[in-house]
């Protein structure tokens, strides 16, 4: 399948192809259509599957089909509902990008930045809004934002919402809108309490699932077993005896990512962080570096690295397991996008060894274990099978493909 064949307009195809993209990704095949049909979504998608233009570009089409010719006054007729300010900013960019040869308007409203200049773009008028929940009550509670025009309402990584408090506000909107709109829900879990949700507000949707739980095959993945002492000397040997120049690291802590930072630039690795503590000056400035590449390493944490979009990012180290084993999917499926290949490597100390099986069984699939000669585990994991001990690099081993698994691996396709 084509983009040609879903039926989007000629100014969308235009902006697609000078993306560089072809073919749709399974979540823009299934859900282009439902969308452009005028139905309902409930979407089970996780980040890098393309979901974010498998919404923006129907959006885009239906509201531009549906302006009247010559009409000048730009209302916010689609309202996005997301987590995180990465995240919006990173669907504002979207938007930005596939409605260039559109009359159709859009800004992105966040907290943590100031408020007038986003007042003074939506005075302006725009028929797109981006936000996070809070600065968007911030100001609808001013009289700045008026939702009663809302023809499309999206809210986007909806487990994510609920896990970070959202709940409430979410509803807060809702009671805000039309009766008569369409209602798209993106979720990369369906908990009971997303079931619940959505029963709320979506009007008999067309489900659409893609790859829940499912690891990108273009993704090389390896566990290193570790002591948790060694961890840090580790890391900064992988990176400098491989070279590695764009490095994506997670840890589970504010406070872990700021002293790792510290000390892998005491190793002569450059590095910055980024988490809930940041200002959003200072996230942006460590992305946009991390991005030309004058920060080597970006050391984040879960929440702060959800929606960041980063093309052919080459290389994923969990330097501590996530608590929720399907963080581990998210996290790892921020390198091998828009057919790339990616490596995804986790330093594993022995107390980990639960979660990393719960990982595993998530998965469906066992992580190959290499010991990096130097570092080797004074206590083995449960499951670490003899192999002979490598060098500073890994054994680029591939990964079995999951059991009862059809579906066609990330590298056949292209990402949005």
């Amino acid at each position: 399948m084509t983009f040609q064949e879903l039926g989007l307009s000629k100014e969308l195809l235009q902006a697609v192809s000078n993306s560089g993209y072809t073919t749709p990704t399974p979540v823009q095949a299934d859900a282009i259509p439902a969308i452009l049909n005028g139905d309902d979504v409930l979407a089970g998608a996780q980040t890098g599957t393309g979901k974010t233009a498998g919404f923006t570009l129907p959006m885009l089409h239906l509201l531009q089909q549906s302006r009247p010719q010559g009409h000048q006054k730009h209302h916010i007729r689609a309202l996005v509902l997301t987590p995180t300010r990465e995240l919006a900013a990173q669907i504002g960019e979207s938007v930005e990008t596939y409605g260039k040869h559109l009359p159709i308007r859009s800004t992105v409203v966040f907290g943590g930045v100031g408020i007038n200049p986003q007042i003074a773009k939506l005075k302006r008028g725009v028929d797109i809004l981006v936000a996070t929940p809070g600065r968007l009550l911030d100001l609808i509670g001013q009289g700045k934002v008026d939702l009663s025009r809302i023809e499309f309402f999206v809210l986007d990584e909806a487990d994510r919402m609920l896990d970070m408090g959202f709940i409430h506000d979410i509803r807060k909107v809702l009671k805000l809108l039309p009766k008569n709109r369409q209602n798209l829900l993106f979720s990369a879990t369906f908990s009971n309490e997303i079931k619940k949700l959505a029963s709320g507000f979506l009007h008999n949707p067309t489900f659409v699932e893609v790859a829940r739980n499912e690891t990108s095959h273009q993704v090389t993945q390896v566990v290193h077993p570790v002591n948790k002492s060694q961890k840090r000397a580790l890391l900064s040997k992988l990176i400098s005896e491989g070279n590695w120049q764009q490095v994506l690291v997670f840890t589970k802590t504010k406070h872990g990512a700021n002293r790792l930072t510290k000390q892998l630039e005491t190793d002569g690795i450059g590095a910055s962080a980024i988490h809930g503590n940041k200002s959003q000056t200072a996230r942006t400035k460590a992305l946009a570096g991390f991005k030309d590449g004058s920060i080597r390493v970006l050391v984040a944490t879960d929440i702060a690295a959800r929606g960041l979009d980063i093309d052919q990012l080459p290389h994923v180290v969990n330097y501590e397991l996530p608590h929720v084993a399907e963080d581990y999917v998210h996290r790892i499926g921020r390198t091998g996008r828009a057919g790339n290949k990616g490596e995804a490597m986790s330093l594993v100390s022995v107390d980990e060894d639960k979660l990393l099986r719960g990982i595993e069984r998530l998965i469906k699939k066992d992580i190959p274990k290499v010991t990096v000669e130097g570092f080797e585990a004074t206590e083995k994991l449960s499951d670490l099978p003899k192999e002979k001990p490598q060098g500073g690099r890994r054994n680029g081993g591939q990964n079995r493909r999951p059991q009862n698994s059809n579906r066609r691996s990330q590298g056949q396709r292209n990402r949005k």
